[in-house]
């Protein structure tokens, strides 16, 4: 447990000063490489916006934290007393850490599709698409609210995955993401693009246009999506941000404005159909019988 907690024992510490120098090197890359000719010149930085990422990036690890704390327990009991020893893997062998990585990928992307499609989880993700700017600050975005992240890990360690190697891959997952938080990196090499998550695709993934909405929801390999339909490749320059723009700084709006939402909207619900459909209903969920015109009503 005290490794667990140990920030040294955390890949992601050792990668935050490397954060901060590639912010730096992409700062000067927007104001020294020439973008005239760009059809759509890089968003690049604005600097309250930027203040705020990084502001809520700091806050999210104690939030990241308490998750790991508290799941921690549960994973550990699941590990020693409902995973068959059969299913338990050596962990010292390299076969065991690409296996681990692939599993932790594809929880991700479950979990990242779940947040997408489903109110309560969108109302927690949000934040982290709530800039109108790409760039590896909007990175730091990250949402207070990684709750739904423990459902979808539950399974490894029934799978025979050892709990504290399921941190460290998904520190792992979180640095390589980092890095496709940006514009200055155009489209790579066709094989490239073809099997990894790459600035292209991620900024896809943070277009609000309608082509782009709930699209490459990729951590390290873009196969998911692939394999499962949510692929969609960059045609133009996508609009950063939500579809209904929060226009605010405030961290505590940005985190739990859509949860005040829900909150009043089921509160003010008439049947639990439409309470729970204000829940798990896809985001912008109304019922039915306010998303009909007066002409087509019964």
């Amino acid at each position: 447990m005290h490794d667990l907690l140990d920030p040294w024992k955390n890949p992601v510490t050792y990668a935050v000063p490397f954060f901060l120098l590639t912010i730096a090197i992409e700062l000067a890359a927007l104001k020294w490489l020439d973008h005239e000719s760009d059809d759509r010149p890089p968003t690049g930085y604005q600097g309250r916006d930027a203040r705020t990422s990084m502001g809520m990036g700091a806050i999210s690890l104690f939030f990241s934290l308490a998750l790991k704390v508290g799941s921690f327990f549960v994973y550990i009991a699941v590990f020693e007393y409902a995973t068959p020893d059969a299913l338990k893997m050596p962990t010292d062998t390299w076969w065991y850490w690409v296996l681990l990585i692939a599993a932790v990928d594809l929880s991700f992307y479950l979990s990242h599709r779940f947040v997408h499609r489903v109110n309560i989880g969108w109302a927690a993700h949000q934040a982290h698409h709530s800039s109108e700017y790409m760039n590896f600050a909007t990175a730091l975005r990250q949402k207070w609210n990684p709750w739904f992240e423990f459902v979808f890990w539950l399974p490894l360690p029934f799978l025979g995955f050892s709990p504290w190697t399921i941190y460290v891959a998904f520190g792992f997952n979180l640095i390589y993401q980092f890095f496709t938080h940006t514009e200055v990196i155009g489209k790579l090499p066709r094989p490239i693009e073809l099997v990894m998550n790459t600035p292209s695709h991620h900024r896809v993934h943070h277009g609000s246009d309608p082509e782009y909405l709930d699209k490459n929801y990729a951590g390290i390999p873009i196969i998911w999506d692939r394999m499962f339909g949510t692929f969609v490749e960059e045609k133009q320059r996508p609009k950063y941000g939500l579809t209904k723009p929060v226009g605010t700084y405030n961290m505590i709006k940005l985190q739990y404005g859509d949860y005040a939402k829900i909150v009043r909207n089921v509160r003010a619900a008439r049947s639990w159909r439409d309470r729970l459909g204000y829940l798990f209903g896809p985001p912008g969920w109304e019922p039915r019988q306010k998303t009909l015109s007066p002409a087509g009503a019964d």
